[in-house]
């Protein structure tokens, strides 16, 4: 909280009142509590002046509100590591929101050592040089919220705001037990900030809403209060709308339940609707106490801010909880009664809201009184009395003269009145975010793959800090040189130490296959914490870390690749925390980008930084083709920019080629095959007969979400769910073998539609696994250009099987199984599908049509186009091909002279134009194809960089037999 001279309290005479300087009449040094110098015997005293004994005191009326102890400065390392024992008293949340929503500088304001004009979490040089963040950065402060005064430890991830780091929102979320929601008050809800709000729900967490730059409806926008509350209600019910779309068990957010919090982080204030009506009280003394008309001194700056705001406290008399209530929505003041009604009738035509009467109207004279001083030299004396006249704001000469900007003075103002340090936003935090103890259910019915009746499952849940350890590691921090990482873990039960020799259980192991599993020794421990001073990493060093905290891990990294779980090193019951998913980000990323060192000794030196740059951005992904060229997998031209800084600056430090970016498509197809497809093994004893049909629509992306769980599931449920979701007759329902190529999140359906009567079951049953695995690596490798394929049903029509088991063993089967899947999708007109970008496009209305000819010329299509309520810009929203979308962003800025912004996020998957088998169709170096020819354009120039013929050679997926009857069927 501020000095008590910046103070706006309601004056209690028992006090002693500041002291005045020389040049004020009777002012000077003097004892408390005896008269000033000039007053000599006889003497009256100068007005406004009473002797501290003879002053009388009054009786505070109402209950008082809890004043929040200021947090203990100086806090030592034993200090917070003491608390953090404590889950109880710790809030651990992740800040999201879409880009440029003032993220980081809301953070800021939790920061021990207030930030000057720079954004503590940024603490990479190209964060500072983009003015934005790319990582995501996990910070710690101390806070006091004013209704309890216990100070709590406030842990928060800073996530980027740009869509191609939606990874990083999800590995926040994943530690985290909530969402702080960051929504600029002036553009609305966004791209990002809708990703990030389907996230939390996705993840189960509580969401606090932010509403940020609330400045910018005042100074920038220069709207009316009454227009403001409008703008800010369409805010807050978008996002409430969206969250009840997803949920209905998530509360309502809305500013009468305190979970919505009005801020502006450039001038350091937040507030809730409560913390507003406990200034109300404070200021008032409990909103009701009627000023002193005899009060002899009332330039006192506490006596001078209760007459100026007192014009907007209310008559009735309300605590602050319940004046809280009645700050939000249609509520209104009878100017006959002083009765809060929700009716404007019976207030007369010209009520106002109270939100707008006792918050906005307020905040609105602040900033017209600030914006309006001339913070000259020369002018201080009159800016000083301008404060106190029109504000109660004592502000010294001093002060004010180190002033340079008008965003100065309404932060000292603002602070005043609110409180610094984000008092509001500190009081939403604690009271709507859980602790880790009372989370510690959900987080493992969520993320734990193991039994929940599991001894490891029940410490979990009750946070116990002797139970078994158990470590959840969701994000790799590299150091400032590349060559080590510090890994970030949650702790869900057990204590570890500085020295302990851990388990760490990669992403593949199970109780049935431990061979990712790997022994490590525990280096270092660390909480994270601001960057400043000396630390400029942000970590404090710890001997020892319990349940329910964060913690930085040296020496693992070298046993984790993206996430892992850490428990004890004789542990062998524990299982592993689900890897971390991302459907908001389209599941894999679609952008990919050929690398070679330009001296190809360095190679070794490229190999171990593409390790590392996978190990540092969540959602990389690293492969080598067979032509032995290294490609790299990203999201999108931002995301694959950093990640060859980092290839070359800190991982590797050497010079790199790059190839121009392509995009990463799929094979599918679009009818059944046209005839029963069939393979034989090798030794020609066995044979399989395949056909492929079109998935049904939205079941790829049901399977890709997890909706299905087909390994969990009987074979009841699996065929209730396609009977009632896709209406799926009832044997095919329960026929469902196998998700390919994954196999629990595969596009792809494998099936049963063998007779009882043609193939003999329990050979058929014995060749299962082995018709799975060449099903899977068919779905890993198409026949088309060896990509993925997706949306596809395979069907098992006939299978004639040897009688002896090794005649039909796994190197029998498997191939055969593969060759009969190639040919059925070859007979199924195959097409091959690629990525669809979902634009959104901020941009002045006026140059809107002349944005048009931009997307369709890269076949882009606009779907909506609305205008942004309260301002001037119009959202566009289009689609648009990732193949197409490279430089888009580019000319865009160049053709608006920077007057549009675009931001991409995948949307789905789109069949590409044309059949890519027509052998009719030629191609012309140097020339663009027409749209019906790109398919067969893709898939040769795709083959031509795999070290593939040109050409799908017939002769490769289908047998002798096949061939024949082929022909046959093209001769008739």
């Amino acid at each position: 909280r501020p000095p008590r001279r910046f103070r706006i309290l309601p004056r209690r005479r028992g006090r002693v009142r500041p002291r005045r300087g020389p040049g004020h009449p009777g002012g000077g040094r003097h004892r408390r509590g005896q008269a000033p110098r000039g007053t000599g015997p006889g003497e009256k005293h100068p007005r406004g002046y009473v002797p501290r004994k003879t002053r009388p005191r009054q009786k505070k009326k109402g209950t008082p509100r809890t004043k929040a102890p200021k947090t203990p400065e100086g806090a030592t390392a034993r200090y917070v590591e003491h608390l953090s024992t404590t889950p109880a008293l710790q809030r651990r949340f992740a800040a999201v929101g879409h880009l440029q929503s003032g993220k980081s500088s809301l953070l800021d304001l939790l920061a021990p050592v207030p930030a000057r004009d720079r954004r503590l979490t940024d603490t990479l040089k190209a964060e500072r040089r983009r003015q934005m963040s790319l990582k995501s950065r996990p910070v710690s402060a101390l806070a006091a919220p004013a209704a309890t005064g216990k100070t709590h430890l406030l842990a928060a991830v800073d996530c980027p705001g740009h869509p191609n780091f939606l990874d990083e929102v999800v590995a926040g979320l994943a530690a985290s037990d909530g969402a702080v929601v960051v929504v600029d008050a002036a553009d609305g809800l966004m791209g990002s900030g809708k990703a990030a709000i389907r996230a939390a729900v996705r993840a189960g967490l509580q969401i606090v809403l932010v509403v940020n730059k609330v400045d910018r409806l005042i100074v920038e926008l220069r709207l009316p209060p009454e227009d403001a509350y409008c703008k800010l209600l369409h805010v807050v019910e978008e996002a409430q709308g969206l969250v009840r779309s997803l949920t209905a068990k998530h509360p309502e957010l809305t500013p009468a339940r305190g979970n919505v919090v009005f801020a502006s982080a450039l001038h350091g204030w937040t507030f809730t609707a409560e913390s507003f009506a406990e200034v109300y009280e404070d200021v008032y003394e409990n909103l009701h106490e009627q000023p002193d008309p005899s009060d002899p001194d009332p330039s006192d700056p506490e006596e001078t801010a209760r007459h100026v705001l007192r014009a907007f406290a209310p008559v009735q008399r309300l605590s602050a909880a319940k004046f809280a209530q009645k700050l939000w929505g249609n509520w209104y003041v009878d100017p006959r009664s002083g009765r809060f009604t929700q009716s404007r009738a019976e207030c007369g035509g010209d009520a106002t809201r109270t939100f707008v009467r006792y918050i906005l109207e307020p905040i609105y004279k602040i900033y017209s009184v600030c914006l309006g001083a001339n913070l000259e030299d020369g002018h201080q004396d009159d800016v000083v009395g301008v404060l106190r006249e029109k504000l109660g704001v004592f502000l010294s000469r001093g002060a004010c003269k180190q002033m340079e900007q008008a965003g100065e003075l309404i932060a000292t103002v603002m602070g005043s009145f609110l409180g610094k340090g984000g008092v509001g936003l500190v009081d939403a935090i604690v009271h709507h975010i859980p602790s880790p103890a009372r989370n510690a259910k959900l987080k493992i019915q969520r993320n734990y793959t193991g039994p929940l009746t599991s001894p490891h499952a029940q410490a979990m849940t009750s946070c116990d800090p002797s139970g078994p350890l158990m470590i959840h590691i969701v994000k790799l921090y590299p150091s400032p040189d590349g060559r080590a990482f510090s890994c970030l873990g949650r702790v869900y039960s057990g204590t570890v130490r500085v020295g302990d020799r851990v388990r760490v259980l990669g992403e593949n192991y199970s109780l049935e296959d431990g061979e990712d599993a790997a022994a490590a020794t525990v280096d270092g421990l660390g909480f994270p914490t601001y960057a400043a001073g000396e630390d400029p990493e942000g970590r404090q060093e710890c001997g020892e870390a319990a349940a329910g905290c964060w913690v930085l891990m040296d020496g693992l990294d070298a046993a984790v690749a993206k996430t892992a779980t850490v428990t004890g090193p004789d542990d062998a019951e524990a299982e592993i925390f689900a890897p971390l998913r991302f459907p908001e980000a389209g599941h894999e990323p679609v952008v990919k980008l050929a690398v070679e060192p330009l001296n190809p000794a360095e190679l070794p030196k490229m190999v171990d930084g593409l390790r590392g740059a996978s190990k540092s951005y969540p959602m990389c992904r690293t492969k080598v083709e067979e032509s032995g060229e290294h490609v790299v997998y990203g999201t999108g031209e931002l995301y694959l920019d950093c990640l060859m800084y980092d290839l070359r600056h800190v991982f590797s430090d050497i010079e790199i080629k790059v190839a121009d970016p392509v995009v990463a498509f799929c094979e599918t197809v679009v009818e059944i095959s046209s005839l029963k497809c069939f393979a034989e093994t090798p030794n020609k004893r066995n044979k399989l007969t395949f056909v492929a049909e079109p998935l049904d629509d939205g079941l790829a992306e049901q399977i890709e979400a997890g909706i299905i769980k087909l390994q969990t599931w009987d074979v009841k449920k699996t065929g209730r769910f396609f009977q009632q979701e896709h209406r799926w007759d009832l044997l095919s329902a329960r026929s469902v073998w196998a998700f390919g190529p994954s196999p629990s999140r595969g596009p792809n359906v494998l099936l049963d539609d063998t007779l009882p009567s043609e193939v003999d079951g329990d050979l058929l049953r014995s060749c299962r696994p082995s018709i799975v695995q060449g099903f899977r690596w068919a779905c890993r490798e198409g026949p088309l250009c060896e990509e993925p394929v997706r949306s596809t049903k395979l069907k098992v029509l006939d299978a004639h099987l040897a009688s002896a088991p090794i005649l039909r063993g796994g190197g029998q089967i498997i191939p055969a199984a593969r060759r009969a899947v190639y040919s059925s999708l070859l007979a199924a007109a195959p097409r091959l599908m690629e990525p669809v970008y979902r634009m959104e496009l901020q941009a002045p209305g006026e140059i809107v049509p002349a944005i048009l000819p931009l997307l369709t010329r890269r076949r882009g299509h606009v779907v909506q186009d609305a205008p942004v309520p309260g301002t001037p810009l119009v959202n566009v929203k289009a689609y648009l091909p990732v193949l197409d979308s490279f430089g888009f962003e580019t000319d865009l800025r160049t053709f608006t002279q920077g007057q549009a912004m675009c931001f991409a996020t995948f949307d789905h998957w789109a069949v590409v134009p044309g059949n890519p088998l027509d052998r009719s169709i030629v191609l012309h170096p140097l020339e663009p194809s027409p749209v019906q020819h790109l398919a067969r354009e893709i898939m040769v120039k795709t083959r031509r960089r795999k070290g593939l013929s040109e050409d799908v050679s017939v002769t490769k997926f289908f047998d002798e037999g096949m061939r024949l009857q082929m022909q046959e069927m093209e001769m008739d």
